[in-house]
């Protein structure tokens, strides 16, 4: 039996008929050894109440955000940072809404989005709910934000319907917890890992760029992984609209040319990966004023080939050990990429069909094919997640024989 002491669990419980369960599962985590803190939503105290909870954690039970002596005792933010993990169960529709969406009007809400650490959400409501567009939105976007499911189940359910949407047992939450809190394997520990991400932004005029569709959401999860793996994790990002990954060292760009020059000022690096979708082209004079409209036809720009960052960062003298480049093609996926390996000199090509109808610019899967010099890899469509770790677990791999060689 996997023991928890030391650790510290915030468990958060939504305001469903499922709430039962959760006196089994402090039972379950104290028998573990972990402390258990626990927060009732107002919804929730209609189901259980704060002294059977408080009797089975033997700590106290929060239900204000407004209470005076919580505050002082142990107020809001430290409650939600002083745990090593968030748990919510029961997810109610309403909470995983709120979650999505960033609100915070209540005790539990404002917690979730306060805390630094760690979430497992245990989905509980109507399998109509659950199945509801919405609903699917709001559990698409905590994945994407790193939260961890457990659940539902298919089941027989308190209103007589049947299908997804039942919690998990407190058995399978406990499974997830530890799983969460175990000591992961960090082989990349004390490596430096860079990852470029996004797009670039190649100004035309004050007001007008040229850029690509990419969201940067391959690059953002393999800074993810990197990090969980122990790498310190530099990411040089183009503009997205992602929240920076806990633990890395975001560096903001906007050009390709200043890529490049973050890059270089970056190495030496033990891993280098370029995920960035960048401008192949800029304009060789940027307008000082906004372009008008003359009547007399669209104005002729006159382009600039930009920096490559792959093959520049692949010959320099301070070159990392691994160099991963990506190749986003469209049509003869693996062929250019074959050939995008020998021209730029890095290590792995990753390889992906960026076709509209692939729906991988925006979207949250992929489907690669590795490429490196002994042939090429095709891997099946997974989250890009799942990607992202797949990726870094082969990278760490790779370096683990090149330092017993060194030693």
């Amino acid at each position: 039996m996997t023991s928890l002491a030391g650790k510290s669990v915030l468990l958060i419980v939504g305001g469903g008929i499922a709430a039962y369960k959760v006196h089994e599962l402090v039972r379950l985590l104290k028998t573990r050894g972990a402390t258990v803190r626990i927060i009732l939503t107002r919804a929730a105290e209609q189901f259980v109440t704060p002294l059977s909870l408080a009797s089975l954690s033997g700590e106290k039970v929060y239900t204000s955000l407004f209470s005076l002596t919580d505050e002082v005792e142990m107020g809001h933010i430290q409650l939600s940072r002083a745990a090593d993990l968030l748990v919510v169960a029961p997810a109610t529709a309403d909470l995983i809404a709120k979650m999505a969406n960033g609100l915070a009007d209540d005790l539990a809400s404002t917690a979730l989005l306060a805390t630094d650490k760690r979430i497992l959400v245990a989905p509980a409501m109507n399998v109509r709910m659950w199945r509801h567009p919405a609903t699917m939105r709001n559990i698409e976007t905590l994945q994407r934000d790193g939260v961890t499911l457990a659940g539902p189940s298919d089941g027989e359910m308190a209103c007589g319907e049947f299908g997804p949407g039942r919690m998990a047992e407190p058995n399978e939450i406990l499974t997830a917890i530890v799983d969460m809190l175990k000591p992961k394997a960090q082989p990349l520990a004390g490596r430096k890992v860079v990852i470029t991400a996004g797009p670039t932004r190649e100004p035309i005029d004050p007001v007008r760029f040229i850029s690509n569709h990419s969201s940067g959401k391959q690059g953002y999860a393999i800074a993810r992984a990197a990090v969980e793996l122990g790498a310190e994790t530099v990411l040089v990002s183009g503009p997205v609209s992602l929240p920076i990954p806990p633990g890395v060292q975001l560096m903001p760009v906007e050009t390709a040319q200043e890529m490049l020059e973050i890059c270089e000022g970056e190495m030496p690096a033990d891993i280098a990966i370029f995920t960035a979708a960048v401008a192949d082209w800029r304009v060789a004079a940027e307008a000082p004023e906004k372009i008008k409209k003359t009547g007399s036809g669209p104005p002729s720009l006159m382009l600039a080939e930009n920096p490559d960052i792959l093959a520049t960062i692949s010959r320099s003298a301070k070159r990392p050990r691994i160099v991963v480049g990506f190749a986003a093609e469209t049509e003869h996926v693996t062929e250019h990429a074959v050939q995008k390996l020998k021209r730029k000199g890095c290590d792995l090509i990753v390889a992906n069909d960026v076709s509209r109808d692939a729906g991988v610019f925006g979207g949250d899967r992929n489907t690669i094919h590795l490429v490196s010099a002994t042939g090429v890899e095709d891997w099946p469509q997974m989250s890009k997640d799942d990607v992202a770790q797949k990726l870094m677990e082969r990278l760490a791999q790779m370096l683990v024989p090149q330092q017993k060689t060194e030693e």
